[in-house]
């Protein structure tokens, strides 16, 4: 504690009590980190949960503000989930806010591929997150909100990426179907929907950024397929998921916002 001009003192402790609560999974890196960034900036207790802790800690360092918390979690193994339960429990006791920003990506042809690969992006990006909202939804608060980070493939079709897709499409899905029935506690659920964003999942097997590449150059740029001509950054995402967590978004649940340029109202 320290005094005050006027002679008041200050319990950090009890202001740290105070700070509203996020949980970013997937914060280590890209879009989620860019999350983890954008709200501990705005004051926020911030929880990075991705599966690499050097990863995670390295990020909760860097965020401004004190006593954020790093969590190696696998969303695939449930000792991992319960465990992510019982440490919210124990530092937060309840929470404001849950982000899904979990991702993988790899193209996996869907019939001519190993099928534990092609799985992997369900047993990830869907079950994953099922299973993580289901373990952390009792600790929300009435009027929290949960944002899952989808993709515009929920809706849209590219060569290689039917499991994710899917993955996508069933997580927007499960979001509406969280929005319906968590009305009564007042929690709002929606997702955002990235179109390119200069991530590390934008670098591909071969080491080169996909926004570098002539294709992209030709496909999105030359040709008009994408309005505004540049990849997103993540923190254009970021400013969305804040928006989503506030109260001028209190009218708005089982939203899917498109955040891609303009490049789903192009043909």
């Amino acid at each position: 504690m320290i005094f005050l001009a006027a002679g008041q003192l200050i319990n950090y402790r009890a202001l740290f009590a105070m700070r509203k609560k996020i949980i970013v999974l997937g914060g280590s890196s890209g879009i989620g980190k860019a999350i983890a960034e954008r709200f501990a900036k705005e004051g926020w207790q911030v929880l990075v949960a991705a599966n690499d802790l050097s990863q995670c800690t390295a990020t909760v360092n860097a965020l401004e503000g004190g006593q954020h918390i790093a969590c190696e979690v696998d969303v695939r193994n449930d000792e991992h989930i319960n465990k992510l339960h019982r440490l919210v429990k124990e530092k937060f006791g309840e929470f404001e806010a849950l982000v899904n920003s979990i991702g993988i990506s790899q193209s996996l042809a869907a019939i001519d591929s190993d099928f534990g690969a092609w799985d992997n992006a369900l047993q990830v990006m869907l079950y994953g997150s099922v299973k993580t909202c289901r373990a952390l939804v009792p600790l929300i608060i009435d009027g929290g909100r949960i944002i899952n980070v989808t993709s515009i493939h929920y809706d849209r079709v590219a060569n290689g990426s039917s499991a994710y897709g899917m993955a996508k499409a069933a997580i927007t899905q499960f979001t509406r179907s969280l929005a319906v029935e968590l009305a009564p506690r007042n929690i709002l659920a929606n997702t955002i929907a990235p179109g390119f964003v200069n991530t590390p999942l934008s670098i591909k097997a071969d080491g080169k950024n996909e926004m570098d590449t002539d294709w992209f150059k030709d496909n999105y740029i030359k040709y008009d397929h994408l309005p505004l001509k540049r990849a997103a950054q993540p923190e254009e995402i970021a400013g969305v998921a804040w928006f989503l967590a506030g109260s001028d978004a209190s009218y708005i649940t089982g939203s899917v916002v498109t955040v891609d340029g303009g490049l789903t109202i192009t043909f």
